[in-house]
């Protein structure tokens, strides 16, 4: 019985945090939906039909983009427990891939995906902070010029305490969010209450009536109406944090009622007071109510933003791990928590496109005609992902799988179609910032290639190199030297460089390769193995997950089950720095050879990124052409 408890308590305990950081960033589009679908530019008439047609599309598009899509099928598509689109791509690409052809395409959709997240991570914040401080006009126009400085101060202020972790702050979401929902729920029950005719869009009749009333304008409909749904893909990437159970059921059992009733009370408030539309969800409460609810807002607006923020974080580690952008400084802020990072370099970045959006566009009703593209496409690529999963993975018939998610590819291209007719107005901005990622990711990782296969051709075979070592009177130190390298088959230029200038051979000689797989996490069991060469030599590989945190002299500690007893106290680490030298007429584009070159000089330290003792490190540099 005790144990039932302590499951249903850490169950509610895991609920309650999904609701803070997964429902964030979909709790706070009632902020601005409506306002949006009715405004002047999409030319929908302010009427009940229309009013209960446009809500009926929203309560429907939550039904089937979220609830189905993510909430029944998505979530079953987890690798190893853990979501995501990076997580999704590796485990399509490990199921599917049967050619390198195939493999490679899958992996290029994703990092497509993850780069276009970026893109949503810039809005996201933007959007919904702005959204949440324009309530104060609500209050009294004259706080309007004061608007835009409060939105840059608050999201400022948000960046800023990002290097403290967000532990302690977490603890508060899941209470404000869980308070947030209720609001939401009760104000728009009491709009319900006073205009019962709008209950009239829970007919599914109504939607379909709506969007072919609309004729080829259904589109710019739709590209209003899919801000509704922004968020859906947070379900997916926040898996591994909380599980499945959890997720499914803070849907289920609040947030989906709450944003039903809320979409309704606000379309029957404009069915009452079409002068509402200013801002329909201020409208929503008495005028004693409006500094309380701003102030609400704002704070579940912040955690909406804090989720995406965090996601970037991770999406970035993860895209280091394998091996599609370079090396970043990670900091742990929680010493139980290994998924609580702070990377400064991507959050200053952000911090400066969010603040480039928010004083570019200047407004949450200029800033929502740049939403959706990012968001929409990530949708569809996550679906056809899913495809080769449950065609690959998880084996169903071929007709099976198409029906599955044949349905929703169509409907995720028609969101996609009417977001891009908002290209112009604005929908350009977070498609360039996702071709910018995608153009960092492909070009580290080809460069990276290039780098391999010119060092592979430069340098020796490693096995008749080393045995050739054996019969040499060399002078060798009674230490352990660790050579950290990429190619495990040829020397590493340390070793070269150590015998070249040092004249000296250490008695153990361990020739070291991290290799990080296409799983979240790689268990201790599976973490190291041990390859014995000749007399002082060994190979040993070490094995990480994109979601492991990497620490080399901990793995060492492993290699004494496999024959292999190391003293960290008398090993040194042996790096090779290579510093790239761009060539013409060789490998890449010129531009793509220099901006890698660039990201490799200012590429994060290696020794940091692998937690080797800083007093134990010795760096010996070459120049690579590619």
């Amino acid at each position: 019985m005790n144990t039932q408890t302590h499951g249903r308590e850490g169950l509610a305990a895991l609920t309650l945090g999904a609701l803070g950081v997964v429902y964030g960033d979909i709790g706070t589009s009632p902020l601005y939906t409506m306002k949006e679908i009715f405004s002047p530019h999409t030319g929908i008439p302010l009427d009940a039909a229309h009013l209960i047609g446009a809500t009926s599309t929203i309560f429907w598009g939550l039904m089937l983009v979220v609830t189905l899509k993510y909430v029944l099928l998505i979530l079953r598509a987890g690798n190893r427990g853990e979501g995501g689109i990076m997580a999704l791509t590796a485990l399509a690409a490990q199921a599917a891939g049967k050619t390198r052809q195939r493999r490679v395409a899958l992996l290029l959709t994703g990092v497509a995906g993850a780069a276009l997240f970026y893109g949503d991570s810039v809005i996201t914040p933007a959007i919904s902070v702005l959204s949440a401080v324009e309530g104060l006009e609500v209050v009294t126009p004259l706080l309007k010029p004061y608007v835009l400085p409060i939105s840059v101060a608050v999201l400022v202020t948000l960046f800023a305490v990002q290097r403290y972790g967000t532990g302690l702050v977490g603890r508060l979401f899941g209470p404000i969010i869980l308070l947030w929902f209720s609001v939401l729920a009760l104000t728009g029950v009491l709009q319900i209450v006073q205009e019962p005719g709008i209950l009239a869009a829970l007919n599914p009749l109504e939607a379909l009536a709506f969007l072919r009333a609309q004729g080829w304008h259904m589109f710019v409909a739709l590209g209003a109406i899919v801000l509704a749904f922004t968020g859906a893909e947070a379900l997916y990437a926040d898996m591994g944090h909380f599980g499945k159970r959890p997720i499914q059921l803070a849907w289920t059992g609040l947030v989906l009622p709450a944003l039903a009733l809320n979409y309704m009370g606000q379309g029957a408030l404009l069915m009452r007071d079409p002068a509402a539309l200013a801002h329909p969800f201020y409208h929503l409460f008495p005028v004693a109510w409006l500094i309380p609810a701003v102030v609400l807002a704002t704070l579940a607006t912040v955690i909406a933003s804090q989720a995406v923020i965090s996601g970037a974080y991770s999406m970035t580690k993860q895209a280091m791990q394998l091996g599609l952008l370079p090396r970043l400084q990670v900091r742990y802020t929680s010493s139980k928590e290994v998924g609580q990072i702070y990377m400064p370099e991507v959050n200053w970045l952000l911090l400066a496109a969010v603040l480039l959006a928010v004083l570019g566009f200047g407004s949450s009703s200029a800033l929502a005609s740049a939403y959706g593209i990012a968001v929409t496409v990530t949708m569809l690529i996550t679906t056809v992902l899913t495809f080769f999963v449950v065609r690959h993975a998880w084996h169903y018939p071929l007709p099976v799988a198409l029906a599955a998610t044949g349905f929703f590819v169509l409907v995720d291209a028609m969101l996609v179609v009417a977001c891009m007719l908002k290209f112009l107005d604005g929908g350009w901005f977070p498609l360039a910032a996702g071709v910018l990622i995608f153009a960092v990711m492909a070009t580290w990782r080809r460069g990276r290639e290039l780098l391999l296969d010119n060092i592979r051709e430069g340098d020796p075979e490693l096995l008749p190199f080393v045995r050739g070592l054996s019969n040499d009177r060399i002078q060798r130190v009674p230490r352990t030297a660790v050579y950290t390298v990429a190619n495990p088959d040829t020397v590493p230029q340390a070793l070269m460089h150590n015998l070249k200038h040092n004249a000296v051979l250490h008695e153990r000689n361990i020739i070291l390769t991290a290799v990080f797989h296409d799983v979240p996490w790689v268990p201790d069991a599976e973490r190291v193995q041990v390859t014995p060469l000749v007399s002082g030599f060994w190979k040993v590989q070490v094995n990480y997950g994109f979601q492991d945190q990497p620490d080399i002299p901990k793995a060492l500690e492993l290699c004494q089950e496999q024959g292999l007893a190391i003293n960290l106290f008398e090993t040194s680490y042996f790096l090779s720095r290579e510093i790239v030298v761009p060539t013409r007429g060789r490998g890449m584009a010129r531009w793509r050879e220099v901006l890698f070159t660039w990201m490799s000089r200012n590429a994060g330290n290696v020794a940091d990124y692998f937690r080797l003792p800083n007093n134990c490190v010795i760096e010996l540099g070459t120049r690579v052409q590619i």
